[in-house]
Parts: structure tokens; sequence; C-alpha cells
């Protein structure tokens, strides 16, 4: 009885998915890859002393395997790439945000091509990562307890799809059941501890990997991305959907008048001949709607108009030291109603036109 109810709510999933897809997707020409494939990249090793004893230890026990002289590797990322025929010169690395993993990169939750196969139609190379310790990165060499919690509602407005159960009124996300359903599905926990060097090793492996490319980074990788720069001059540029407040300036010049929910936010500094860098890449940063541009009751908002605040403060240091960066608030040029995930939401291609047109304004296509 059970199993028949299991196949019957199976079967309703799967048949909602496919309706939605047929609602949703387009035909498109068929992509032409060169080649693809994936790879894990960083990470660390741990070795238990002493000698393993194949015939002793060699049974597979569930209650507890002895580690003695076993290695466990882990903490890397896990990457997954596309080549496209006639591939453009510089690949674009896609880095995922806070509780997500590379599928934010690949189909929306409502169906339709995401950011993975719109640039591939535009020939660029295409690597998205899974940051350590994150999705198919799991593997980690710590420990930890995964606690189960419901939180959709609470993400439903950090990520500003509206003030639960409201959308915004103005929202490029669908309001189809079946997408929500679909968005709270491809969030991921951390299998241990979140820790940014780990990170910031793995994406500067890639780039010693991979050469010369192009960064895309989203959300909680804003932060680790910035010092991805200062460690890998491979880093060609950076595009910035949505960072969180962690900027970097010069020892000196950090502003003080940033306030978040009472307290006052001091970001990190860095030494000028380091922060310099910054000033020889080009550099644009995305933020979406419905942030406010005073102060506001909601959490949802106000978080995103402090860190907006401190983005356009970042990119007036960096300028103003001679380098080129551009913060894009998006309803300033017309572009209405886009989340915390610009490059997944509704007008996802008219979000992409508008990066790729800034590639190539840069000489980066």
């Amino acid at each position: 009885m059970y199993f028949n109810k299991v196949l019957t709510i199976s079967a309703f999933f799967a048949i909602s998915l496919l309706s939605l897809n047929a609602q949703t997707l387009k035909k498109q020409n068929p992509l032409i890859i060169e080649s693809q494939g994936s790879f894990a990249i960083g990470g660390t090793v741990v070795t238990t002393p002493g000698i393993f004893d194949p015939i002793q230890q060699g049974a597979y026990n569930p209650a507890g395997t002895d580690p003695t002289g076993q290695t466990l590797h882990g903490d890397h990322a896990a990457v997954y790439y596309q080549i496209p025929a006639k591939a453009k010169k510089y690949p674009i690395v896609f880095w995922h945000g806070h509780g997500e993993s590379s599928r934010c990169w690949q189909t929306t939750p409502d169906g339709r091509e995401g950011f993975q196969n719109i640039f591939l139609r535009k020939n660029y190379p295409v690597y998205l990562i899974d940051q350590p310790r994150r999705g198919n990165a799991g593997r980690s060499t710590l420990s930890a307890t995964i606690n189960s919690v419901p939180d959709e509602q609470l993400w439903f407005g950090i990520f500003r799809i509206g003030v639960y159960p409201d959308y915004y009124p103005n929202v490029q996300f669908s309001k189809d059941p079946k997408a929500l359903e679909q968005f709270y599905r491809q969030m991921v926990p951390n299998t241990a501890n979140y820790d940014a060097k780990l990170n910031i090793n793995a994406v500067d492996a890639l780039f010693n990997k991979i050469g010369k490319g192009i960064l895309v980074t989203h959300s909680q990788s804003g932060g680790p991305g910035w010092f991805s720069v200062l460690k890998n001059p491979n880093i060609k540029a950076v595009i910035s959907y949505e960072p969180g407040g962690d900027f970097v300036f010069p020892e000196g010049e950090a502003p003080t008048s940033i306030v978040l929910s009472g307290r006052t936010i001091t970001p990190p500094t860095i030494p000028i001949e380091d922060f310099m860098k910054f000033t020889k890449i080009p550099i644009v940063i995305y933020y979406g709607d419905n942030i406010p541009n005073t102060p506001s009751t909601n959490p949802g908002q106000e978080q995103w108009r402090v860190f907006l605040e401190v983005a356009k403060k970042w990119a007036e240091t960096v300028n103003k030291h001679g380098g080129d960066a551009t913060v894009v608030h998006l309803p300033t040029i017309g572009i209405k109603g886009n989340t915390h995930f610009p490059f997944s939401d509704l007008n996802n291609i008219e979000i992409a036109d508008l990066t790729s047109k800034w590639l190539k304004d840069k000489g980066l296509d």
C-alpha cells in the first residue's frame, strides 16, 4: 500500500514537472559541445597513522570502519565543464552562493534554460563549481551534524521573492507553485563548517588549471571571490551578482558609516599594494529590485540596502585608484522586478544579454 502511494506521488511530481517544462521551454537550436567532463580541484588529505591491513580491515563494517593507516580525500571543489565548438578565448567560471550548488546556474525553477546553456549558446566555455562541503563536493575532512530545520519561508524573504506568503507585485519569479517547489528543492546544506579559505584555495587551483578566465560570483561567494582575485592573476574579470557586504578596502579607507540592524559594519582592510590588484581588471556588480533607498523594518530588504551601499562605496574606492568597477542597480536602468537570483529570473536572457554586452565592451568576448 505504501509502495503504491510512493509511486503515485512520484508520478504526480514527474507529470507536474513535464507539464511545467512543456509550458516554459522554447525550442532551441542544438548545442554543439566539443568536450565536457568533471573533476575535483583543491582539497586536503587526512592520513591516520599506522599500517592498513587489507585482510583485518578490508571488510566494510557499518558499525564503524577502522581508520588505521587509511586516507580521506576531502574539502575539494567539484567542477563540471562544457566547451562549445568555436569557443571564445575566455571561459566563464560560475560560483554559487549560500545554500546553493551549481544547480542554480542550470535549468531555472520554472523550467527554462539557465546561464549554463545561455552562455554556451554565446560560445563561452562554461565551468560550474560546487564549492567545498557543498553539493557534489560534499566530502569533508571534518565531522558535523546537519540539522534539518524548516526555514524556506525565511529564504523566500531574504532572496526577495516577496514578503511571505505574498510575492512582490512586479517580481521576475514565476508564481506557479511548481516553480517555487523546484526552487526550494535546489537548496543544499553544508556538510561541515563553511570555510572561506578552502573555497578560495579551490578556485585558485581551478584558475591555475584552466588558465585565464572570467569569474562569476553570487551572494556568499562574492567575498571569497574578491580574495580569489588577490590570489590569482588568471582571473581577468569579475561579474558579481548581489554579493554580500564583505568587500575589502585599502587600509585607512574603509567606510565607518555603514549600519545594519543597529550595529556598525567595519569592512576588512588590506595593504594598498594588494588592493591595487582590483584596479587591473574590469569588475561589474549587479543588484536586483525591491531594495529600498532608506532603512527598512523588513530584514529581507534591509540587508540588501546596506550591501548595495557598501558595494557602491567599494566601487568608488576602486575607481579612485584608477580601476574599472561598476555597480548596476537594475531598476535604475529600467530592468524591474529581479530577485536575488537575476540569472534564473523570468528575464534571465535580458540579464545575460546585459552581461555579455559588458563583456564585449571590455574586450573579453
